[in-house]
């Protein structure tokens, strides 16, 4: 039988667009693919990278404190939101140039339009154009999730806050992940007035010490937490948004629902085409990223395995290896280090402290101090150092890090990890002196 396409990609994103560009340019194969919106997909456009520049930005005010610490007189004038999103705009036209030029240079054909399967080797274009293909890769990523409410249409997503015409006063943060935490700080930083309400603990599915200590330094900054509270309804008054959950309700200026994801699958039709999806949408895998549908895979976030950037890509180019480069390969999903870009930031690798106590006797090794740097400019900021080590193999399962710059730590630490270094090699390391860092290999005695 013969195809259009042997690969045919739907998404533009990092795991799209890294197996299109590996599969035409590296193996030859003829390949398409169809991106809806932008090139570049949710981490170029409306997530990892905007919102990295907005956390730079919103730093600048703590620097400036901290230089005054230092003997420094300086002060900080008005931001201009507006001379902001300008350049902000401008670069992300130039990686979404980048991505266009990657592809096209790879020789993949691209369509700028929406794309639906209407078949286990066939896919439909919005403007009715049906093309074959011998594989079809399916790599849509995921979308904001909002309940339903009273008012919901009141509300923004994180995929608003990059085109804000000017930004609130008074902002309301619904939820209490990643997103949600970024968020507060960052609009905290540019002076906006920030509120978080939460059903929850706040990043309750991270490292719970590590989770407190940024939620008390964040309510330290001014940022106000409410926890135990749903949102009932939102009505839009002459004075902004009234939000009411139970028996309280307040008025904002604008309110963010950041209360998680999922996946991008609705009006796809991966379902009338046999492929078998999750209760949330997500589209079911196995380890090599196929779908119950021989010929249809999918990578990234709308497989809802790990929804980061770099994943995503992991997955986009095993699947290129093994489908088009006969070098099968699958990626591997364990001791994935992450962020979480809050003011300190948070690195975080492998087991927290109680998912490892659940399955297995552990020691904990932890210190929380204020850091030379910190300290001596006056600011009350702590960080926290925390490793957790099995008993029975001494191995570290868990390393996390409250910390200035703990992204660009966990990142290195996470080596170590992946090798499968135990507590013992930690303490053999020598220490880099004076750092931050240090407490890593200086921790002797567990806490826990």
């Amino acid at each position: 039988m013969s195809f259009d396409y042997d690969l045919f990609v739907i998404g533009g994103g990092s795991g799209g667009v890294r197996a299109a560009r590996i599969a035409a340019g590296e193996y030859g194969a003829r390949v398409a693919l169809a991106e809806e919106y932008r090139m570049g997909g949710t981490c170029v456009i409306r997530g990892c990278v905007p919102k990295k520049l907005m956390v730079y930005a919103s730093s600048v005010p703590t620097m400036a404190e901290e230089a005054r610490g230092y003997g420094w007189s300086t002060e900080v004038g008005r931001f201009d939101w507006q001379a902001f999103r300008a350049k902000l705009e401008a670069e992300l036209d130039r990686l979404e140039a980048i991505y266009r030029k990657g592809q096209t240079g790879a020789g993949v054909t691209v369509h700028d339009q929406r794309a639906t399967v209407i078949g286990p080797h066939e896919v439909r274009l919005a403007d009715g154009t049906e093309i074959s293909a011998k594989h079809i890769l399916v790599a849509v990523g995921d979308v904001p999730f909002v309940p339903e409410f009273e008012g919901r249409e009141h509300v923004l997503t994180s995929n608003d806050m990059f085109k804000l015409d000017a930004l609130p006063r008074r902002l309301l943060i619904v939820g209490g992940g990643y997103i949600a935490v970024e968020f507060a700080c960052i609009m905290e930083g540019l002076g906006v007035q920030v509120t978080v309400w939460n059903r929850s603990p706040l990043m309750r599915y991270f490292d719970r010490e590590c989770a407190d200590l940024v939620t008390e330094q964040m309510q330290a900054r001014g940022i106000a937490t409410r926890i135990g509270v749903t949102v009932d309804r939102v009505r839009k008054t002459a004075e902004g948004l009234a939000v009411t959950g139970g028996e309280i309700t307040e008025t904002f200026d604008a309110v963010l629902y950041a209360t998680g994801r999922v996946p991008n699958t609705r009006g796809l039709g991966l379902d009338a085409a046999g492929v078998k999806l999750a209760v949330n949408g997500a589209v079911m895998v196995d380890d090599w990223s196929q779908t119950n549908v021989p010929s249809i895979y999918a990578v990234g976030d709308v497989t809802d395995r790990i929804a980061l950037t770099p994943v995503a890509i992991r997955e986009g180019h095993a699947f290129a290896d093994t489908v088009f480069g006969a070098r099968p390969r699958r990626m591997d999903h364990d001791l994935v280090p992450s962020a979480v870009f809050t003011r300190p930031e948070f690195g975080t690798c492998g087991l927290t402290e109680e998912i490892a106590r659940a399955q297995e006797e552990i020691e904990v090794y932890a210190t929380s101090f204020r850091p030379m740097r910190s300290s001596f400019a006056g600011s009350p900021d702590k960080v926290l150092m925390k490793l957790v080590v099995s008993k029975a193999t001494r191995k570290v399962l868990g390393c996390h890090i409250v910390a200035p710059d703990a992204g660009e730590m966990i990142q290195l630490a996470a080596i170590a990890m992946k090798m499968g270094a135990t507590k013992e090699q930690f303490d053999a390391t020598c220490a880099v002196h004076p750092t931050m860092a240090e407490e890593l290999v200086t921790l002797r005695k567990p806490v826990r």
